[in-house]
């Protein structure tokens, strides 16, 4: 009786509802034809602290485990949504400078357009130049932090055992401050002396790899210019080896080394804020509080800037080829940033969290004992938030899409003719 009250009654005050979204912002609920007025107004969800704050039992007539169900599904949902306006925020700046910097225009306002416009003007540009171009890219690497994962899991789950709890790294390296013997790498970027191999820039004589100019010996013989095999002397690109000076990138460490930066690896005591560049997996919890807190965490992930160098060959116009590297150099960065560091992280966590709010709204009827009356007011003050949710998902997808296509459009290394 109450799923066909349902939909005979309450599907048409959604319909309205989602028809006119300033009912949906809180202040009175309308009354509706041949029911009585509704209990009360629809109460604050914009926000994780607002949705804490609300008794779903009591505001909506849900039984216990409905109200903890849709409880935990907003706060996932507003975490995702969250995470796409942070996404759709930085392609947006990052896709619209580039097309901007080529003269093109998006059409649209949105990260989707900006980035596609990108990916065009891309193509264009080569096409314009003639020749050839090769990309390199040092991809970004992104990092969540264990410790948020921790906490999350504690407060959102109370079988969960606080920061305490034992949050795991798999796929991926841990990284932190260690006061210790640090058994792996040590992240030095703001510049120290490494004691032991350095992979990134040196500001003295270096023995190593170079991948620049080597002012010095090139395998025993005087060199002043590209070195192919082991250099000894100044390097002004990234190095890979003995830094006899302030080495900034990364150095792995010889053996009982102490770290002056960020260890990756093991530390011979306990790691301080640990960081995992893979996949943090916290202790068995209910499904809506790991879509929860995976969204959180993901929302903070630290990430290394993406370092690109655009490498233009044999091009007929060489100020269209001078000015597309510079584009691609100041910008594509910020959208590999995505397109790399943070897609398989993002779009997992979407996805999680779309199937828990989907879960969750599919029985939603079902959960409700207080009524027709109450069953209008879940209808009108938590279906259009839902559907925001799974909008934001949907979005997440959709942008790392148009990033990973910018990235494809960059990385190609041929070039049509101009006008072919």
């Amino acid at each position: 009786m109450r799923s066909n009250l349902w939909r005979s009654v309450s599907l048409p005050i959604l319909v309205v509802g989602l028809a006119a979204p300033a009912l949906l912002d809180c202040g009175a609920l309308p009354k509706v034809p041949g029911m009585p007025g509704l209990p009360g107004s629809c109460p604050d969800l914009a926000s994780v602290d607002a949705i804490a704050n609300v008794d779903f039992a009591k505001e909506f007539g849900f039984d216990a485990e409905g109200a903890a169900k849709v409880k935990g599904a907003m706060t996932a949902g507003v975490e995702i949504k969250g995470l796409a306006d942070s996404i759709e925020a930085d392609l947006k700046g990052a896709c619209g400078k580039l097309a901007s910097d080529l003269g093109a225009k998006p059409d649209g306002d949105s990260a989707e357009a900006a980035c596609k416009a990108a990916a065009k003007a891309i193509g264009d540009f080569k096409a314009k130049a003639g020749g050839s171009f090769k990309l390199d890219i040092v991809a970004p690497k992104c990092s969540a932090s264990m410790d948020a994962m921790a906490d999350c899991a504690g407060k959102c789950d109370a079988n969960v055992k606080g920061p305490s709890a034992e949050v795991k790294c798999e796929g991926g390296e841990i990284s932190g401050k260690c006061g210790g013997e640090c058994k792996g790498s040590c992240s030095v970027e703001g510049g120290a002396k490494c004691d032991g191999s350095c992979g990134g820039t040196c500001d003295a004589e270096m023995s190593g790899t170079c991948e620049g100019k080597c002012d010095g010996k090139c395998d025993g013989k005087k060199s002043t210019g590209e070195c192919k095999g082991k250099c000894e002397g100044k390097c002004d690109g990234n190095v890979k080896g003995e830094c006899k000076g302030t080495c900034k990138g990364s150095c792995e460490l010889k053996a009982g080394a102490k770290c002056g930066g960020e260890c990756t690896g093991s530390c011979s005591v306990k790691m301080e804020a640990p960081k995992c560049s893979g996949e943090v997996k916290p202790p068995e919890m209910s499904a809506d509080c790991k879509a929860s807190c995976d969204a959180q965490v993901s929302g903070k992930l630290e990430c290394t800037p993406a370092k690109v160098t655009l490498k233009a060959t044999g091009a007929a116009d060489a100020a269209a080829a001078d000015k597309l590297v510079a584009a691609i150099d100041a910008n594509l960065p910020a959208v590999l940033k995505v397109a790399i560091g943070m897609k398989d992280n993002v779009i997992k966590t979407a996805g999680n969290v779309k199937a828990v709010i989907e879960g969750v709204q599919g029985g939603i009827t079902g959960m409700v004992k207080g009524g027709p009356a109450m069953t209008a007011k879940v209808g009108l003050c938590i279906a259009a938030p839902f559907k925001g949710y799974i909008d934001a998902a949907a979005s997440i997808q959709a942008n790392v899409n148009v990033s990973v296509n910018v990235q494809a459009s960059a990385s190609a290394s041929g070039s049509a003719k101009a006008g072919g």
